[in-house]
C-alpha cells in the first residue's frame, strides 16, 4: 500500500504572552505532518522560526517539494539528502519515526537504546520583562528546581539580581538569545558567576561570538543559534562549553542523534531544548534528552491548550511519551 502525506497548519494559544529579546507572541503556530501507510499513521510537528528565515508558508512549501519522494517511500536517511536541516525536515522525519514504530510494533525508544526511557526534570521558562515583573514570575515558580530566564536587554543586571533573589532555591539558566554585546558580556558573566547561575545560553549573536574564545567562562556557555547540525561543532570548540539541540534546528530526530553523538565525542555538555510547541513536538525530544545535562522541554506548559493526549507533566517532571501520542 502506498503512502499518503498530509500537511496541516495549526495554532495553539499561549497562556499569556511569551517574550524574548527578539519579540513577543501569543500563539504557537505549528505545521503537522501525517504519513499514512498500511492503515497506520505517523505524525510529526515542527515550529517554523522567523530567526532562521522560516514561515508557515515556506515550511509547508518545503514539505510539498519533497511530497513525491516521501510518498514513494523515502527513508529517514533519504531525507538527509532530500531536505535541508530545519523545521520542514523535522516534521517529516519525526512522522517517519512514529510511522515506523506504529508499523513495526517496536517503540522508537527501543531503537534509541536498551534502557527504558525515564521521566526528566525540565526547565520552566520565564519571559523577558522588566525586573519587577520577572521577579514576580520567578516568585510564582520558585518551587520549580530549574528556571530558564529570558534576558537580552539593557537592564539585564537588574533582571538577573531580581530573579535570583525571588527564586533562591532554583537553579537558573540565563538565555540571552544573542542579546548581549562584546562590551557587556564579560561583566554579565562575572555577575552570573557571583549569583550562582548554572548556564548561560547564546549570549552573543551567531557569527559574532569570537570573543568567547578569549575571555574566561566563569559560568558554562551554551550555543543555541550558533549550532544546528553536527558539521557546525568543530568551529565552536573554543567558544562554548555546551550546545542546545533542538529538533527544529537539526531537522529531525535522525540528524539530532548524529549531532548529539558528535557533541559528546568533542566533550560538549548537552541541553535538549524546544521551540514553543505542543506535546507532539516535545515527545521525540524527551527520548533524545535521556542523558542530557540540561532539559528544556516545557513548551506544553506555556500553552493555554495542548494536544490530547499530551505528555504527562507533574510539576517540572515530564514523563516519556505514550504510544498514543508518538513513537
Amino acid at each position: 500500500m502506498s503512502r499518503v502525506l498530509s500537511v496541516a497548519a495549526e495554532s495553539f494559544p499561549i497562556a499569556g504572552t511569551f517574550t524574548i529579546s527578539r519579540g513577543s507572541k501569543t500563539e504557537a503556530d505549528v505545521i503537522t505532518c501525517t504519513i499514512a501507510e498500511s492503515g497506520r499513521l505517523g505524525r510529526g510537528e515542527c515550529v517554523p522560526y522567523k530567526r532562521y528565515g522560516e514561515t508557515m508558508e515556506s515550511v509547508r512549501a518545503a514539505i510539498e517539494l519533497a511530497r513525491r519522494a516521501i510518498e514513494a517511500g523515502a527513508s529517514r536517511a533519504d531525507l538527509l539528502e532530500l531536505m535541508p536541516a530545519g523545521a520542514a525536515r523535522n516534521a517529516v522525519d519525526c512522522a517517519l519515526w512514529d510511522l515506523e514504530a506504529k508499523t513495526s510494533g517496536i517503540p522508537a525508544a527501543a531503537k534509541l537504546g536498551p534502557a527504558e526511557p525515564r521521566s526528566l526534570e525540565t526547565a520552566y521558562t520565564l519571559s523577558l520583562a522588566e525586573p519587577e515583573a520577572m521577579a514576580a514570575q520567578a516568585r510564582a515558580n520558585a518551587a520549580r528546581p530549574l528556571l530558564k530566564v529570558k534576558i537580552g536587554g539593557d537592564n539585564d543586571i537588574a533582571r538577573i539580581r531580581a530573579v535570583t533573589q525571588a527564586a533562591p532555591n532554583s537553579r537558573i539558566i540565563l538565555d540571552a538569545n544573542e542579546g548581549w554585546t562584546e562590551a557587556n558580556v564579560a561583566g554579565n558573566l562575572a555577575l552570573a558567576a557571583e549569583l550562582g547561575i548554572a548556564l548561560i545560553e547564546q549570549p552573543l549573536p551567531a557569527g559574532a561570538d569570537e570573543i568567547l574564545a578569549r575571555i574566561p567562562h566563569p559560568v558554562p556557555i551554551c550555543a543555541d543559534e550558533s549550532v544546528h547540525v553536527a558539521a557546525d561543532l568543530d568551529a565552536l570548540r573554543d567558544r562554548y562549553d555546551a550546545i542546545n539541540i533542538k529538533l527544529d534546528k537539526a531537522g529531525g530526530l535522525t540528524a539530532a542523534l548524529e549531532l548529539r553523538d558528535r557533541a559528546r565525542a568533542l566533550g560538549f555538555q548537552l541541553m535538549v531544548g524546544c521551540m514553543v510547541g505542543t506535546s507532539l513536538a516535545m515527545a521525540p525530544a524527551v527520548l533524545l534528552a535521556q542523558d542530557a545535562e540540561f532539559v528544556d522541554l516545557d513548551g506544553p506548559l506555556l500553552l493555554a491548550r495542548d494536544r490530547q493526549p499530551g505528555l504527562a507533566y507533574e510539576g517540572s517532571v515530564v514523563a516519556p511519551p505514550s504510544p498514543e501520542l508518538w513513537g
